[in-house]
Formats: C-alpha cells, structure tokens, sequence
C-alpha cells in the first residue's frame, strides 16, 4: 500500500494500527513456504512442498521430490493439451495443483510415515482435495508397506479383518461424532480387507517415544462419505492387531495414541 491510498488506510485505523497491520501482513508473507519445485504457465500452476523434517534426509528429499516433479510435469502435458482443444475451460486462468510431503510421524528414529496431500482446482463447482501415505524406511533407503511388522496380510485373511474392523468401528465414531450417524454409511462397509485396497496408512505417533501406538488410515473427501463432509481419519491401536505383530511389530509398537494427534487428523 503506498501513495495517497497508504494515508487514507492510516488516517482510518490510525497510524499505529496502520503500521501493526502492515507489519502484520509482511510477517505472514514471509512465512508462506517457498516451493521446492513449481510450474507457472498458461495451462497450470503447480507446486510441490517439503517439510523441514524430509529435506533434512537427503535421500528420502531427493525421492519425494523426484515423485513430486514427475506429478507436476504430467499434469502440465495434461492441462496443456486440454488447453489446446478447449481454450474456454482455462477462461479464468490456469489450473492451480499443489502438493504437499509432510511428515507424519518418525518411528524408532527409522520408520517416516508421511501423508503426502493434495489439493487442486481445475475451474469446477469445487476444488479437489485427497491424500495418500508414504512409509520410508531409513535404514534401508527405500519406501516399504506395513508387511514386516505383521506374520501376514493375505487379502481376507486374519490380520486384514481385524484391521478392517478397527477402521469401520473408528469410522463409525466420528461419524456420530460429527452428528452425521444417520447419513449413508454404504461407502464405509464397503472397504475391502485388502492390504491394497484398505487405504492409505500411516504409523500413528505414541506417547512412549520411537514408538508407534497403531494405524491411521486417512480417506480423502468422496472415499467413505460426501464431499461436503471431508476427509476421514481412522484409528486402529496396535492392541487389536496385537494377536498378528512380528517381532518387528511388537518392538515398534507401545503406547497410546497422543489426544492432540486426535484433535490434529
């Protein structure tokens, strides 16, 4: 703000707020992260974000954002092409893409869960939102699943319908929760006990530290309910999956899950 309209701003606040609200508005600024990789053309703006805590690991950073660059550069082809064959649906400008790798929780100071989210705008009624989950394993360098900590995971098998039936009985309390118990729950009971189909997982944190106190599976909006009512995070505690824990599992696994976790997802 400057010239004649900076005078009015001050004369209408004061010159004290004036100033506190520029101040204000400079510290925002300069705290919005600066993207590890964009991309601004006509068609799309797209952005990737890393934590502080994933690019202090120079392999799992180089990975992620690996991942990242390779997502924006496919969506920029996309959004160019449809660009080209139907110039009206960019009429408002571009189509605006970020995501987001942010770390979830460190385990044994070697396993990195991490949500990877995303949120999109492509100039429809509503903007898009999802997330998915990532799980490094530091020792080895590599992403990994959660079959080392369980003596198995066979589709349908024991493991699998316990650990969906921790998520629909979670699902089912924050549903209540949120007073939408009465809302269709079709999408819900239709979760498969597949390791590939059950949903994005992460090791939730624990009060008892390098420890993990269960799963959270985190579903975008759409995946178990409307739209408008958001995304869902359901919570297993590593008790219900006790009985099916190796002896990895076993030595990762303590504690109970922390209640400002529970405010946070």
């Amino acid at each position: 703000m400057r010239g004649t309209s900076f005078i009015a701003f001050a004369r209408t606040i004061g010159c004290t707020g004036a100033i506190a609200c520029i101040a204000a508005l400079s510290a925002a600024l300069a705290a919005d992260p600066k993207p590890d990789f964009s991309i601004k053309t006509k068609a799309l703006e797209a952005s990737v974000f890393l934590d502080a805590k994933i690019k202090a690991d120079p392999l799992l950073a180089a990975n992620s954002l690996a991942e990242g660059k390779k997502w924006a550069e496919t969506n920029r082809a996309d959004a160019e092409k449809e660009r080209e064959s139907d110039p009206e649906l960019f009429r408002n400008g571009p189509w605006t893409m970020e995501r987001k790798y942010e770390t979830r929780s460190v385990v044994d100071g070697r396993y990195v869960s991490i949500v990877r989210a995303e949120y999109e705008y492509t100039g429809g009624a509503h903007p898009n939102s999802s997330s998915d989950t990532i799980l490094w394993d530091k020792l080895a360098g590599k992403r990994i699943s959660i079959r080392p900590f369980f003596t198995e995971t066979t589709d349908n098998g024991p493991t699998m319908r316990a650990m969906r039936q921790g998520i629909v009985a979670s699902l089912e309390a924050e549903k209540k929760q949120r007073g939408l118990e009465d809302t269709d729950a079709s999408a819900i009971h239709a979760i498969e006990p597949k390791l590939l189909k059950i949903g994005p997982v992460s090791l939730a944190p624990s009060t008892e530290v390098g420890k993990s106190s269960g799963l959270t599976f985190h579903y975008s909006p759409y995946a178990v309910g409307s739209y408008a009512e958001g995304g869902y995070v359901a919570f297993v505690p590593w008790e219900t999956l006790k009985p099916y824990l190796t002896p990895e599992g076993v030595r990762i696994f303590g504690g109970v899950r922390p209640k400002d976790d529970d405010r946070q997802q």
